[in-house]
């Protein structure tokens, strides 16, 4: 942690911002311990945020003109709610700036945009051995749901 508390903001993301924000998505993988599985590259990334149909959108933390920090989501539907919500795909900051609250404004800030959007939740995974990211969750009041799983068709599954 610094020393003093960083000023920091939070911002949409530009597709200025791409380069970075694709860094910081491996920043993110190399901390899960998932860096193999990142395949992808910036530009597919910028196409996907800012083409002509965006698929997901960005958020950035900055201190001093620095990102420090990420979300990405997207929408989604819930057929009980008969509402949208929000998918937080990937919530990250960088190490040394953990503890400033960076990452609970990321979220206040998606956690807005589903007010503003109608949305009835905001909802994302953790894996089960990040205990860190677990404690920070239910600190915020998040509810994280043991019994359900995640399922997954990816790669040569999704050939017909």
């Amino acid at each position: 942690m610094l020393d003093k508390l960083a000023l920091f903001t939070i911002r949409n993301a530009t597709p200025e911002d791409v380069p970075v924000l694709f860094e910081l998505i491996k920043g993110l993988a190399e901390y899960e311990k998932l860096s193999h599985a990142v395949t992808g590259d910036a530009a597919t990334l910028s196409e996907h945020l800012f083409g002509s149909q965006p698929y997901a959108s960005a958020i950035i933390a900055e201190v001093e003109g620095q990102a420090v920090g990420y979300a990405l989501f997207f929408y989604n539907y819930s057929t009980f709610l008969t509402q949208p919500g929000i998918y937080l795909e990937d919530l990250f900051v960088l190490p040394h700036y953990r503890g400033q609250g960076i990452g609970k404004s990321l979220i206040s800030y998606v956690v807005q945009i589903a007010r503003e959007q109608g949305c009835g939740r905001v909802e994302w995974t953790v894996l089960d051995w990040n205990e860190p990211a677990i404690s920070f969750y239910r600190s915020l009041g998040a509810e994280v749901l043991p019994e359900w799983r995640i399922c997954r068709l990816s790669g040569s599954t999704l050939l017909p």
